[in-house]
């Protein structure tokens, strides 16, 4: 295993990226017509003011999907933080989880006269209907992290490099196992994501591309047989199903003493799920497992050796640049963009800003996540 030799490698230069913030070369656009622990606090300055805006009685909504997973939580509470530091009024909601209630918050976001909507969809293709009311109402939207889907409203969209993300869990996989020099064969199974976030394929799609070729050759071998995004899907992203689904592929496919090289997981709430059915159904030697959002939980199960890696996409960036890109709305002035080519919501490319992952793992985490104020020790302890 290659592991701790990869992570002292790129140690240095993943505190750097994430110093730096968002990745990309940057281009501009004008702009168009339950609660779970949250990080430490941090003196991060707010930003948008650099735009020359003045807030002025400015009202920003707010729409998150649940308060059920942690990255939700942390999302809102920064985006309300940054955006009240930067002077507005914010109405921040969240939706249980439920399209239905998500759709009626959002239409009264509108109703209120909210000058900027910003919206975590719970299903992409969901709000048709509010954000056809809030293109009539002349209410600038952005998506954040989760593509709008099918409509023609959506202003702006600002997440992670959704793809990337999958590629930096596929190049774990890759060169933790050295699978360009060992001899293999490896056993792996995946996990997908919501069928309904538009992100979840990317995810699936970075890290299948970068092991596609080994699996191929055979130097990679899906036991389960499932090597599908269809059939590795987890809907609403519930560690519950992602932990039944581990169990029926366990009891059929490795209770034989079959042994587990790899669980590629795309985020940390399926990861979860598939560390629960390991405990309980699996014998042999403990697998690689991938996952994203660095969750409190499973930063302990790294430290603890129960995962690998997780991507850590820092809420606070993501954040801090949208509250930047409301300023920009609001005053008229050119959006920061760095990618209109990407996002297509099946009925227009929605200029977006990418910003940048990296991954943490047991050795690495206090840089990434402690020192950079993102967690205390005693949160991991």
């Amino acid at each position: 295993m290659k592991k701790k030799v990869l992570s002292a490698l790129l140690s240095v230069a993943m505190v750097a990226s994430l110093l730096v913030g968002c990745g990309g070369s940057s281009t501009s656009t004008t702009a168009p017509a339950d609660d779970a622990a949250a990080p430490a606090a941090t003196d991060d300055a707010a930003p948008a003011a650099d735009e020359g805006a003045s807030a002025g009685g400015k009202k920003v909504g707010v729409s998150m999907p649940t308060k059920d997973l942690q990255r939700w939580n942390q999302d809102g509470s920064n985006m309300e933080s940054e955006l009240k530091a930067a002077g507005y009024e914010v109405d921040l909601q969240f939706a249980s989880n439920d399209v239905q209630t998500q759709l009626s918050q959002v239409e009264n976001m509108i109703s209120q006269k909210c000058d900027v909507l910003v919206i975590a969809a719970i299903e992409g293709s969901s709000l048709g209907e509010a954000l056809d009311m809030a293109k009539d109402a002349g209410i600038p939207v952005i998506a954040y992290d989760r593509l709008l889907m099918d409509s023609d409203a959506v202003s702006y969209y600002a997440t992670f490099d959704n793809y990337m993300v999958g590629t930096v869990q596929g190049n774990y996989v890759k060169d933790t196992l050295d699978l360009d020099n060992a001899a293999g064969p490896f056993n792996i199974e995946f996990t997908a994501g919501d069928p309904g976030d538009n992100n979840a394929g990317f995810f699936f799609n970075g890290a299948y591309d970068v092991l596609k070729p080994y699996i191929e050759n055979g130097k990679l071998n899906v036991v389960s047989g499932q090597k599908t995004f269809e059939e590795c899907a987890t809907p609403t992203w519930a560690t519950e199903t992602a932990q039944s689904r581990a169990e029926n592929i366990l009891s059929s496919f490795y209770a034989d003493g079959t042994n587990l090289d790899v669980w590629l997981c795309s985020n940390d709430s399926t990861a979860l799920g598939v560390e629960n059915a390991l405990a309980a159904n699996y014998n042999g030697n403990y697998p690689i497992i991938t996952g994203q959002d660095c969750d409190i939980e499973n930063t302990k199960n790294m430290i603890a050796g129960k995962q690998s890696m997780s991507v850590f996409k820092d809420t606070r960036t993501l954040a801090s640049q949208v509250v930047k890109m409301v300023g920009q709305i609001l005053t008229g002035a050119t959006v920061d963009v760095n990618d209109t080519e990407t996002y297509n919501n099946n009925v227009i490319t929605v200029p977006s800003y990418l910003c940048e992952p990296v991954f943490a793992d047991a050795n690495n985490y206090k840089q990434l996540l402690i020192d950079s104020g993102y967690y205390t020790e005693d949160q991991l302890k």
